[in-house]
């Protein structure tokens, strides 16, 4: 049995982690580390690798997948709002790039379509690394951001014409004319099958998975679907990544968008580095320390070119210059596809073996400076437009829920809370994972969601940083604990109550990060008690003060002691007896009409009302003149027993 490919796979893994861990101790980013890897093991370095191809095609697999997850997220509506960037900015980046460097090639000599083929070189930029940095720093969704991916979907469809036009530039010329008619018509022909695919197979194909029930299922499903519409793409001519993109498009507006894109992140992470890693190993290092100067003026001469006209093309659609700023230095560097245009070049005797040579070497170094050119770039931006102002108003979107309640399933326990936070006037937002009953439920204009709740890309799109409390209602212990450890470690404020079957798995619960757990053991023996104690004509008001002795025991040994507290149940020791109840004042209760000096509240009845909410008007610590209407909701401080005893006093005598 052959094993060296395995054995490369290891040795490349191992060396990126060691190197890895140097640039992270040193601040320096992750992809730095992987392209310096590369260097170390391929051909021009120690030459370590030896299945140096089989790593390539390995490395494809990560921009297939991360374009894929980039179609996932963008959805095809969103990408629609995009066309004039893609089309018009995207031509206008690629035509001011190929007429400035041929230009600039002509100047020092070279011949007419020499120039052009080096324009081609330096026009595409690489989607792997800017889209992956800006991930990483949250800005896909900022200006500069959505006009640079943008940019980057036009790439990736010049990308074609620019190696149909190679031959023509090149000795062995061709019929142009005749082979970009039939690449428009097998263009078409697959924008027409994606379509039908969108419409018709895709939906039915992932309802079908989903039903199932089963993350595995559901993970190998979307990835033989990604891969599937990538070959589609190449088999015709194009690229793969733009099939993968296609593919996660596809996706994006549907119900499983988000589980696929969770579960292909972790495969996205790992082929994606070896990609980078393999870019490393196309340096000659030789050739970098014979001509360090040429190196390095090269790439700056890119750089500079290149954030002109990439900038420009922004400013051309209408975005201001800070924007312009940020998306021309985030576009300065070569791109992978140019990795494969060369090669054609160089069949077409294009580009000679030095000028190969310096384009690789130069081309790894703007590569290399991505990461900090993007972070640079605000600072420049700053430097030339001034310091962005502070805008009043709110934080986030005013269609995002806030301080919203998430509830993680919707059976008889999900619903009868959804039920009851939509009578209170609570926003909240249902994750569930069965499907017919995500589609039947938002038929009838629920707000639920099909998502995994232990998925953090499905938290984050549930705004899992801006709710106040979640609330998990899943039959399975497993997934129940993965929901608490991933919500928590998400929103450390976040307010987490969980059922569970058994009392058994309370303190795990607790331990992974839950506020509250109610066992459902223990609330049936509950149930079961007090209906025989109603059998036997027990006093109702004796009945509730047995079950809050009884809860207040459990749950007090259950609960951790440094669990922050919220306003609801006060837990240090002194007041471990104590509540704080809401009641609101019916018509005609004894309280009703009367100032709180008058009700006696607090010397008869040993309760404290701490606060009055009026028509949403909050009157803190009321002093005893404060008269007390129907409707108020009154927040009242007293023991335990005495808030169950005397909450007559409110309602309808």
């Amino acid at each position: 049995m052959d094993i060296s490919l395995l054995s490369d796979l290891v040795l490349i893994l191992a060396m990126s982690v060691g190197v890895m861990f140097v640039c992270l101790k040193m601040g320096l980013p992750p992809i730095v580390g992987f392209l310096v890897a590369g260097v170390v093991c391929g051909p021009g370095g120690f030459k370590l690798v030896g299945s140096v191809h089989q790593v390539e095609m390995m490395a494809e697999i990560g921009v297939i997948l991360l374009l894929f997850s980039i179609g996932v997220e963008l959805s095809a509506s969103e990408l629609m709002r995009l066309k004039r960037p893609v089309f018009m900015g995207g031509s206008i980046q690629i035509g001011l790039t190929i007429a400035m460097f041929a230009l600039l090639s002509v100047a020092v000599g070279f011949g007419f379509k020499k120039a052009v083929f080096l324009g081609f070189l330096a026009a595409l930029s690489s989607t792997a690394i800017v889209l992956k940095q800006l991930q990483t720093r949250a800005e896909l969704e900022s200006p500069h951001g959505r006009v640079a991916l943008a940019i980057l979907i036009f790439q990736d469809l010049a990308i074609v014409p620019m190696m149909l036009l190679t031959p023509f530039l090149g000795s062995t010329g061709g019929d142009l004319v005749s082979s970009l008619g039939m690449m428009l018509l097998k263009g078409g022909a697959v924008i027409a099958l994606v379509l039908l695919l969108a419409r018709y197979v895709v939906p039915r194909l992932f309802l079908a998975v989903a039903r199932a029930r089963s993350r595995e299922l559901f993970l190998m499903a979307s990835i033989v679907f990604c891969l599937s519409v990538a070959m589609l793409t190449a088999g015709v001519g194009l690229s793969l990544s733009l099939g993968a993109f296609l593919a996660g498009l596809m996706l994006s507006e549907s119900e499983y968008a988000q589980n696929a894109l969770e579960g292909v992140l972790p495969f996205k992470d790992v082929f994606t580095s070896l990609f980078f890693v393999s870019v490393g190993m196309l340096v000659d290092v030789s050739f970098l320390l014979q001509y360090p100067l040429m190196v390095l003026g090269a790439a700056v001469a890119v750089i500079l070119l290149k954030s002109v006209a990439a900038g420009g093309a922004v400013m051309s659609l209408g975005y201001p210059l800070r924007t312009a700023i940020l998306g021309g230095l985030g576009l300065a560097q070569v791109g992978e596809f140019s990795f494969v245009l060369v090669k054609v070049g160089v069949q077409e005797e294009l580009i000679t073996g030095f000028g190969y040579q310096l384009f690789l070497a130069s081309s790894v170094i703007t590569m290399a400076v991505t990461p900090w050119l993007i972070q640079l770039a605000p600072v420049v931006a700053n430097r030339v437009c001034g310091a962005p102002k502070a805008k009043a108003g709110k934080a986030h979107d005013e269609t995002e829920l806030t301080d919203h309640l998430i509830i993680a399933g919707f059976g008889p326990g999900g619903r009868q809370i959804a039920n009851a936070a939509k009578r209170a006037g609570i926003p909240y937002l249902i994750l569930e994972m069965n499907i017919d009953t995500v589609k039947r439920e938002r038929k009838a204009g629920e707000t639920i969601r099909y998502g995994d709740a232990s998925y953090p890309a499905v938290l984050e799109h549930a705004g899992i940083h801006r709710a106040r409390v979640m609330v998990i209602v899943v039959s399975d212990p497993t997934a129940v604990r993965r929901m608490v450890g991933t919500a928590r470690g998400m929103n450390q404020n976040l307010r987490i109550i969980v059922r569970t079957r058994f009392v058994g798995e309370t303190e795990e619960l607790l331990r992974v990060g839950a506020c509250e757990v109610v066992p459902e053991e223990f609330e049936t023996s509950i149930e079961i008690f007090t209906r025989v104690l109603v059998e036997y004509l027990v006093p109702n008001q004796m009945i509730e003060r047995f079950i809050l002795e009884a809860r207040g025991k459990n749950y007090r040994m259950l609960r951790t002691p440094d669990l922050p507290t919220d306003g609801q149940k006060l837990m240090t020791p002194q007041l471990s007896g104590m509540d704080l109840a809401v009641f609101s004042v019916e018509e005609g209760s004894p309280v009703q009409g009367k100032s709180l000096m008058e009700a006696n509240i607090r010397k008869e009845h040993a309760l404290t009302v701490v606060a009055v909410d009026r028509a949403g008007k909050m009157h803190m610590n009321p002093d005893g003149e404060f008269t007390l209407e129907a409707g108020d909701l009154t927040y009242v401080f007293g023991s335990q027993e005495d808030v169950v005893d005397k909450s007559w006093l409110f309602k309808t005598a």
